[in-house]
């Protein structure tokens, strides 16, 4: 290809990162359209995580043999370029002498792996912030020119910048979206929860000064009904602005129970040091728990366990109050759980329940790490 070809390619797949605003669609495209102009056949793209854990999160035109069972081959198994990019020695485009998993997709006889039997690497990142790596291949081809690695450092280097800047966007929403709880917050703890808190104490007047029993019942009903009110407001204020998270998730969580009046008994198992993502979804989720305890099961005490292993979170909240049937027909029991479920499926994760009448209620929650 000539320099002016390679220069199109490089503009239309520029155009494409700057308009796109979502990930996984924004890197398909570019591969897409890379691979389209230029001699390149097939490719994917490995995201690795800060402890090298990779995750193939776009592939296209790929053979047979590494599309087999939802891309087995690619995910699993040792790989030169991996390794290399996690210790740190993968610094531009190079040719890859041989691929382990290939090979492996080659020897298993799963499919035609039509002619790929090499690949180039080029790790994609921004700077010093690094993010994963682009790889391709083309049939019978066991090395690629100068020419069509600087082309893949190009690439690899618009496509770096473009996470980048979604990251950017992402974190500002991010904080757009706190900065708006808190403020939500604020509002509710300024009006509406002084408001009732008034209410409470004029009852509470109304009971001491009134010498009609049934206008004192009346009072201490108002009196029982507000302070639930109260209740359910500094919940929901708490919901919108975690106080004490940012002196930890365990004592976060303990600190939400007893404002709910709940004994919540904590077992901690690992390192408790979590990503600010993984933190808040284990407080929400934790959150939530807590108040189908108190508004569910009868009871005012309840377990919690927290694991943590090299590659997953465990969180299980228990009770041993009223319980309740589970019927297999529904997706999930109510809203509460429902929102639980899919908060733990938003970053990769799984949400299940036990429970029986009588015998309390088990929430199991499992996040990748």
């Amino acid at each position: 290809m000539n320099d002016n070809s390679n220069i199109t390619i490089l503009k239309e797949i520029a155009e494409l990162l700057n308009e796109e605003t979502d990930m996984i669609p924004m890197l398909k495209g570019a591969l897409t359209k890379f691979l389209k102009g230029t001699n390149f056949k097939t490719g994917w793209i490995f995201f690795i995580n800060d402890k090298g854990k990779s995750e193939l999160v776009v592939h296209e035109n790929l053979p047979e043999a590494l599309q087999y069972n939802d891309c087995e081959h690619l995910k699993t198994g040792g790989c030169w370029c991996v390794s290399r990019y996690r210790n740190n020695e993968l610094k531009k485009a190079s040719n890859i002498i041989e691929c382990q998993r290939i090979e492996a997709a080659i020897e298993a006889n799963v499919g035609d792996p039509a002619g790929i039997t090499h690949h180039a690497t080029v790790p994609l990142q921004s700077g010093d912030e690094r993010f994963g790596i682009l790889n391709v291949a083309s049939a019978n081809t066991v090395s690629f020119t100068d020419q069509e690695l600087e082309l893949l450092e190009s690439v690899a280097f618009q496509m770096g910048s473009a996470i980048k800047r979604i990251c950017l966007t992402k974190q500002e929403q991010e904080i757009a979206l706190v900065q708006e709880r808190n403020r939500l917050a604020r509002d509710l703890h300024d009006s509406v929860n002084q408001l009732l808190f008034s209410v409470t104490l004029t009852a509470r007047a109304g009971i001491e000064m009134s010498e009609q029993q049934d206008i004192k019942e009346t009072f201490k009903e108002i009196q029982q009904l507000t302070q639930s009110a109260l209740t359910e407001m500094r919940a929901l204020i708490w919901q919108l602005r975690p106080k004490g998270l940012e002196s930890g998730l365990i004592e976060a969580i303990k600190a939400y129970a007893e404002m709910l009046n709940i004994n919540l008994t904590v077992n901690v198992s690992g390192v408790i040091q979590f990503p600010s993502r993984i933190e808040e979804t284990l407080f929400r989720i934790a959150q939530e728990a807590l108040n189908n305890v108190r508004k569910h099961s009868g009871v005012q005490e309840a377990i919690l366990y927290l694991t943590v292993t090299p590659t997953d979170i465990l969180l299980v909240i228990k009770d041993e109050g009223r319980g309740f049937i589970i019927d297999p027909e529904l997706t999930i029991p109510s809203i509460g759980l429902q929102s639980i479920r899919d908060r733990a499926i938003a970053v990769g994760g799984t949400a299940d329940v036990v429970s029986e009448i009588g015998k309390g209620t088990e929430l199991l929650i499992r996040l990748p790490y």
